[in-house]
């Protein structure tokens, strides 16, 4: 993606940039969907996706970790209960 008014294009930030974007975006997203114009949460949304995609990308295993699966994550929740009593 090219420079825009959002910020720079994703895969141009170095990955601690990265990470700090992504933390902002998701710390102000509540905001934006409950009190923003559309076009703000239209824009919020696509650098959103931008960096998160990118997150991805230079993170493929992070996205194929079966634990982040739904399956995944009651299983690995069965675990964590399996000790506690009834």
């Amino acid at each position: 993606m090219t420079e825009h008014d959002g910020g720079p294009s994703a895969r141009k930030l170095e990955e601690g940039r990265l990470l700090k974007e992504l933390e902002a975006i998701h710390r102000t997203r509540h905001e934006t969907l409950l009190h923003g114009s559309d076009d703000a949460l239209v824009t919020h949304t696509k650098r959103m996706n931008e960096l998160e995609h990118e997150y991805v990308r230079r993170h493929p295993q992070r996205a194929q970790t079966a634990s982040r699966t739904r399956s995944g994550a009651r299983a690995r929740t069965d675990v964590e209960h399996k000790d506690e009593p009834t």
